[in-house]
């Protein structure tokens, strides 16, 4: 069991789960959760950023197809207290919320492009194999997205330089856009935070 820490608050990873990284921090940053508000974190990993959600005030639901990343994510929510605030599911993407929707959606999908003979496939790789262009994940995500946000909802997203985003700008010229970027030695992150546009007042 590894642990890692995030603004002194230590999180165990098992090693059956993708550990954080610069893009879990990122997102970590700039998570914006509000106390009342109903978020949903899809593929929670150890769970860094459902917990902060819940220690901000939120009702989390906080889903992975990983069931041994839902057993660690669970054991730090007991370890920080909030495991009350905190609904683990199981399952891809938005089939475990189906017709449900959301304040606030958190996403650190796998968006690194890995030639379809080269991928491995298992729970671990998962996390992070995007498919050939990288973008196998995140264009599930940003179709379904749309039905599970509330009116002004919004949702905090990172993908690479690598799996092109000009094509999720694309995807999402229904919404306001907000993009924050991060250089790393072999890429570009962007953190992308997506507001829905509130219909006009007559």
């Amino acid at each position: 069991m590894d642990r890692i820490y995030y603004k002194g608050k230590a999180f165990e990873v098992s090693p059956q789960v993708y550990p954080p990284a610069e893009d879990t921090f990122l997102l970590a940053d700039n998570l914006d959760a509000r106390a009342g508000e109903r978020v949903l974190e899809l593929g929670t990993g150890c769970g860094i950023l459902a917990i902060l959600a819940a220690e901000a005030g939120a009702e989390v639901v906080a889903t992975d197809v990983n069931p041994a990343a839902l057993r660690c994510a669970r054991a730090n929510a007991v370890a920080h207290g909030v495991e009350d605030r905190i609904d683990f599911r199981l399952g891809d993407l938005f089939e475990p919320v189906r017709g449900e929707r959301f304040d606030l959606v958190v996403f650190n999908p796998p968006y690194l492009p890995v030639p379809s003979e080269e991928s491995i496939g298992d729970m671990l790789d998962r996390a992070w194999e995007g498919g050939p262009d990288g973008r196998a994940v995140i264009d599930r995500f940003l179709e379904g997205l749309p039905e599970h946000l509330n009116e002004g909802g919004r949702a905090l997203f990172v993908q690479s330089s690598l799996s092109d985003i000009t094509r999720t700008l694309h995807m999402l010229r229904a919404f306001r856009v907000g993009i924050l970027r991060r250089k790393l030695p072999f890429e570009e992150l962007f953190l992308l935070r997506v507001t829905t546009l509130l219909p006009l007042q007559l």
